[in-house]
């Protein structure tokens, strides 16, 4: 028992230590035009075909929830969990007055995935790409804790250990590249599913109990579209800055 102990000690101390490593400045990369290509199309392989997107897209709606429990939380509501299911659905439970902060919660869904794709593309392009990929391995195991359901378990799970391995096994190039990808892919998902609430707005009203959009204007008595419009201007926004970074680090 004592050895396994040691082991475990020593183990974690090897994760802290990782961890804080991550937060050393490196010098900005710069890509040459073939490199930023890559990077580019292994971003959209992962967020435009279906055979890809139908497990990535459960990445992306584990950030789109935890942009909701974020904004909940900055304002004093209580998160009791959240839910992801298998065809890209989710739900956050939260309590707490009713107004600004309920409202401030239920926007920033659609537009979490573009904010953090734009944070790691940032990242990289500062040279803290490393930092970024230690403060998402320390969130994605806090998130643990908000997660009610078996397929949200599996998802946090496996992005816990993604995010654990490159911390401490990865070299810093690698970091950069894998956190630029996943920046990347970030806001390519962001943007596809706009397109898909935006939709259901016009040919699958149906569907509209399941749009962010929908349910701020029924609980603040405004039109939809004004919602859709903050979630275009935030994520498109945020596709553009994104992409003035990647050219900052083109190699000309």
């Amino acid at each position: 028992m004592t050895d396994a102990a040691g082991d475990l000690t020593n183990a974690a101390a090897s994760w802290w230590s990782a961890i804080l490593n991550g937060f050393t400045r490196t010098d900005v990369p710069s890509f040459p035009i073939g490199a930023l290509l890559l990077i580019v199309a292994s971003a959209v392989v992962l967020s435009i075909p279906h055979a890809t997107w139908r497990w990535f897209g459960l990445y992306v709606t584990f950030v789109h929830e935890l942009g909701h429990a974020f904004a909940a939380l900055m304002t004093g509501r209580v998160v009791h969990g959240l839910r992801i299911g298998l065809d890209h659905s989710g739900e956050l439970v939260s309590s707490g007055r009713r107004g600004f902060g309920a409202t401030w919660s239920g926007f920033w869904g659609y537009p979490a995935p573009a904010v953090v794709g734009l944070a790691l593309v940032w990242s990289v392009s500062a040279g803290w790409a490393g930092a970024a990929a230690s403060i998402g391995a320390l969130v994605l195991l806090l998130a643990l804790i908000f997660l009610r359901n078996f397929t949200g378990i599996m998802v946090a799970l496996l992005s816990a250990a993604a995010a654990q391995c490159l911390v401490m096994f990865a070299t810093a190039e690698t970091v950069g590249w894998a956190v630029l990808i996943l920046g990347i892919a970030l806001g390519v998902g962001s943007v596809r599913d706009f397109f898909k609430v935006a939709a259901v707005h016009t040919r699958r009203r149906g569907q509209l109990g399941s749009s962010d959009a929908y349910l701020l204007a029924q609980a603040t008595r405004t039109p939809p579209f004004l919602w859709l419009g903050g979630f275009a201007v935030v994520i498109f926004g945020a596709a553009a800055v994104s992409a003035w970074l990647l050219w900052g680090m083109l190699a000309i």
